[in-house]
């Protein structure tokens, strides 16, 4: 078979497409002696721009694309021409060098070029503009990018993505490669992007045994978090047993030893059938003793409010603030001031925001203090704008320290309460078990605390249901906002919300200047439909940036897909030009300009999960990527670009807490297993001036006939309501 493989010699001119999970990559090559590239596709993990190859393969013929060369192996090696020299080092391989500093040095040293930097690279000082700082960036880069160069060499024998060696690199410096082979499964652990799954296939390459004890232990995390993953707080022991016996291909003993063996070791928590991740177990129960603690203190900061004349506090504010307040407001307000914890519920325009700005003018005429927060930036900049009142993401309110001496925690505990008399928090539906816990330690047990939100919303993206726990649990005052201020003749969109809420039709009226519905049948022509309403006819008629317009899809995959419409949009909105940017990560292209989103808690940038940013600078030799986060520049190296993804389509559970002067969504039957009425009443009720769904009635109606909540195991309400129990008693 190897006979009858044809050989070619060349390198790689530009990437076309690569898939960071398997490794498949289409680029174009240009081979030894010719000028025009041709294509080859194949597994080419490890390989770089002009970086010399000898690919063996086969000739074939695509019935759409034509004559590739497919790529069945190839080997690596260190470029010998001048043009070869200047792809290589200009590819961003080396950090500290990019295009045009390849240039200079390659003009310079000709053929010696890999030898002076890797023998002499003091004499890198002899070409214009390299001083003594650059040469030592660029000697650090050489040496580090060699060491990357031996993990992605044993990944790729081990059939694992390379694009994961630089984050290993990064993790272990020196000892990644000891670490990659002595103790696999610690980069699940250590590494973000590297799972289970990724460390056992590196594992079981190694020749562990599928019946090795750490990698049970392994896998039965794995399992467990993957119950977190899905927004549960526990998972139930049988549940847990089985998946992980299937997962794991073993047998329940050896499953049932690694559970015990993790439950000594404290990493897990079992209460009856209950297993818990150890922090999520803290969690539960530090956020019912917390809160019972805060209700059950009768000394409040408060105190002026004990014996206020409401009547008179209601006609005052009506009179100087011009805020008229109906009598369910006044009850929230009321709560507020003489509860130590209430909640404020309602859909929009009930007057959630105007019950808050009238407690914060009552508040400021007694000169009491208060602070305002919310889970995420977007919904502290939209409190903000709507109370006129500086507000903050929780982590900033909390003061989160990413780099303290007794490790990342926040500042704001027990020992170090809130100063505030009064703590409203906005879009609590948003807020996880883990965040709320946080914030309960730095409640100060004399403060009130008000919790403001809807649970007819998505849950959080992290595990648990805070919110509908909490008011389940009967433990303090709801206070729920139900009649409309905004009129369906002002606003088909907060009155479609609430028929999408009750299960009613929309309104679709072609007298409607705010909410529409296109129809189309297929996901190809809704995503066309898609890019050219918000590439030209939305911006024409209504006069919008198409950068104000935020695509929402129920699904990550499909043509009609968070994904693809990325890419259509990506293509449409912020096309490739020349002087313009970009940096290839995997499968996708960052580009100055392009809408991003953050998609995790990254404490040391002090950006979160769900952040939207633009990408204003990308600097190639430094190959570092420059995200604005609402004027906040924060700096990625291209290793850590797979924290980001692109935004110019989101999920809707990402836009949770955001509002959007637009909001575009595809609504097809192939979302089917996606499509809830609270789904598609959050992505709604995102919008500020105008909704456009594309698709069909179909799924329309699937929607709305579709209430079944997903339950998620959580354990704080009833904890709650037993707490309450025992204080009673």
């Amino acid at each position: 078979m190897t006979s009858n493989l044809d050989i070619l010699n060349g390198s790689i001119e530009r990437f076309t497409y690569s898939n960071d999970e398997n490794g498949y990559t289409v680029a174009r090559f240009v081979p030894e002696g010719e000028r025009e590239p041709l294509t080859i596709v194949g597994s080419l993990l490890g390989t770089n721009i002009g970086e010399p190859l000898r690919l063996e393969g086969v000739w074939t013929t695509h019935p759409k694309h034509g004559r590739q060369f497919k790529v069945e192996r190839f080997t690596l090696s260190q470029p010998t021409t001048l043009e070869g020299l200047r792809r290589f080092l200009g590819s961003g391989l080396i950090k500290g060098v990019g295009p045009t500093t390849a240039e200079r040095i390659v003009a310079h040293f000709g053929l010696e070029t890999l030898d002076v930097i890797e023998q002499q690279p003091e004499r890198l000082r002899q070409v214009p503009g390299i001083g003594a700082k650059r040469v030592a960036m660029i000697q650090r880069g050489w040496e580090e990018q060699q060491h990357i160069k031996q993990v992605m060499l044993f990944l790729q024998g081990h059939g694992v993505s390379t694009g994961l060696a630089v984050k290993i690199y990064k993790a272990y410096g020196k000892d990644a490669l000891d670490v990659v082979r002595r103790e696999p499964y610690r980069l699940a652990r250590d590494v973000y992007g590297i799972g289970f799954l990724t460390a056992d296939k590196i594992a079981r390459a190694l020749g562990m045994s599928m019946q090795d004890p750490a990698r049970v232990e392994a896998g039965v995390r794995h399992v467990l978090s993957t119950f977190v993953d899905d927004g549960h707080v526990f998972a139930r022991r049988e549940p847990l047993m089985q998946q992980s016996v299937l997962a794991l291909d073993v047998s329940a003993p050896l499953v049932g030893a690694a559970l015990e063996r993790l439950l000594l070791a404290g990493e897990v928590q079992c209460e009856d059938d209950a297993v818990y991740l150890t922090p999520f177990f803290r969690a539960e129960v530090g956020v019912t003793n917390r809160l019972t603690q805060l209700i059950a203190t009768r000394a409040t900061r408060l105190q002026t409010f004990q014996s206020v004349n409401w009547e008179k506090a209601i006609a005052w504010l009506a009179a100087r603030s011009q805020i008229k307040l109906t009598a369910q407001q006044q009850v929230a307000i009321r709560a507020a001031l003489s509860e130590k914890v209430s909640i404020l519920t309602g859909g929009p325009g009930t007057g959630k925001t105007t019950t808050v700005r009238g407690l914060i003018q009552l508040l400021k005429a007694k000169q009491h203090t208060f602070k305002l927060a919310a889970p995420t930036g977007r919904a502290a900049k939209r409190l903000s704008e709507a109370t006129g009142e500086p507000a903050q993401t929780l982590h900033r309110l909390l003061e989160f320290a990413p780099h303290h001496e007794a490790g990342a925690h926040f500042l704001r505990d027990r020992d170090n309460p809130l100063d505030a008399d009064l703590i409203i928090v906005d879009e609590v539906s948003m807020l996880d078990l883990l965040l709320m816990n946080a914030l309960m330690k730095a409640v100060d047990v004399r403060s009130h605390l008000l919790l403001v939100g809807d649970p007819d919303q998505l849950p959080s993206v992290g595990a648990g249901n805070v919110l509908k726990d909490l008011i389940a649990s009967g433990l303090m005052p709801v206070c729920t906002l139900d009649a409309i201020f905004r009129q369906s003749e002002e606003s088909w969109i907060v009155a479609n919300a609430h028929r999408i809420n009750h299960g009613e039709w929309p309104v679709i009226s072609k007298s409607a200047h705010d909410f529409f519905f296109f129809t189309e049948q297929q996901p190809e022509a809704a995503a066309a439909r898609i890019v050219k309403l918000v590439g030209e006819s939305l911006p024409r008629k209504f006069r919008l940036d198409p950068r104000d317009v935020q695509v929402l899809s129920p699904m990550h995959r499909g043509a009609a897909g968070v994904g693809e419409l990325n890419l259509a949009l990506q293509a449409a909105l912020n096309p490739p030009q020349p002087g313009k940017r970009e940096w290839r990560h995997g499968a996708r292209v960052f580009r100055v300009g392009d809408k991003v989103l953050q998609q995790r808690n990254n404490y040391d940038k002090q950006v979160f999960n769900g952040d939207l940013g633009r990408i204003t600078q990308i600097d190639l030799d430094e190959q570092q990527v420059l995200v604005d986060y609402e004027g906040v520049l924060v700096p990625y190296e291209v290793s850590e670009l797979d924290e980001l993804t692109h935004a110019f389509a989101l999920s809707v559970h990402k836009a949770q807490g955001s509002e959007y002067t637009a909001v575009v969504m595809p609504l097809l039957a192939q979302h089917y297993l996606l499509l809830q009425r609270n789904l598609l009443y959050t992505a709604i009720t995102r919008a500020r001036s105008l909704v456009v769904l594309v698709g069909t009635q179909r799924a329309l109606a699937i929607a709305l006939k579709n209430n079944q909540v997903a339950q998620r195991n959580s354990g704080l309400s009833a904890r709650l309501r037993a707490a309450a129990e025992r204080e009673m008693k």
